[in-house]
């Protein structure tokens, strides 16, 4: 499985921060990236601003049956996850 496309936003989590599956919660600014896979499966992973990590959101993936919707999935997700005012 390879990616073949990707959408990048920077996001500020509500004070619960953004749970995941390899680090537990992370806080503070972030980078959000939806990454689409060869496979057609989308998966959300946060970094935190200007770092080399990228850890898996916990529950952030997805199959999409047409890849055009990678859009919509990284809007949403951005959406839900960007919450600069708590």
């Amino acid at each position: 499985m390879s990616v073949v496309d990707s959408r990048t936003t920077d996001i500020t989590p509500g004070p619960g921060g953004v749970m995941t599956v390899e680090v537990g919660v992370v806080t503070g600014p972030l980078t959000l990236r939806t990454e689409l896979a060869d496979t057609g499966d989308a998966t959300l992973r946060v970094q935190y601003k200007d770092a080399d990590e990228w850890y898996a959101v916990q529950g952030g993936s997805t199959h999409l049956a047409n890849k055009a919707d990678l859009d919509a999935v990284h809007v949403v997700a951005v959406g839900l996850l960007n919450r600069p005012d708590g």
